[in-house]
């Protein structure tokens, strides 16, 4: 059984990590790069980059799908990040 000062320890070190985590960039991209989506460790989308001539031939649907790809490799790194962070906490249960 943890005792309060494990519990409070804990809890400040869960803090830090995701403090830390916030000034982490992650990316997530789509054709070759010319769509990037960019998001910190907590997964938050901080940013969305589109090539300026590779747009300008695309159509929306393509867009939109390739935006979703970006979105959720950029949230899986992300996801993956946080995990790897948090597993770190663990040895000090």
């Amino acid at each position: 059984m943890f005792g309060l000062d494990k519990l409070m320890a804990m809890k400040k070190q869960a803090e830090e990590i995701k403090e830390r985590l916030n000034n982490i960039t992650v990316e997530g991209e789509a054709e070759g790069g010319k769509i990037k989506v960019l998001s910190n460790g907590n997964k938050k989308i901080t940013a969305v980059q589109i090539d300026a001539d590779w747009i300008k031939n695309a159509d929306k649907e393509e867009v939109e799908d390739l935006l979703v790809i970006a979105c959720n490799r950029a949230l899986d790194n992300a996801e993956r990040l946080s995990e790897s962070e948090m597993r770190g906490m663990l040895p000090g249960i």
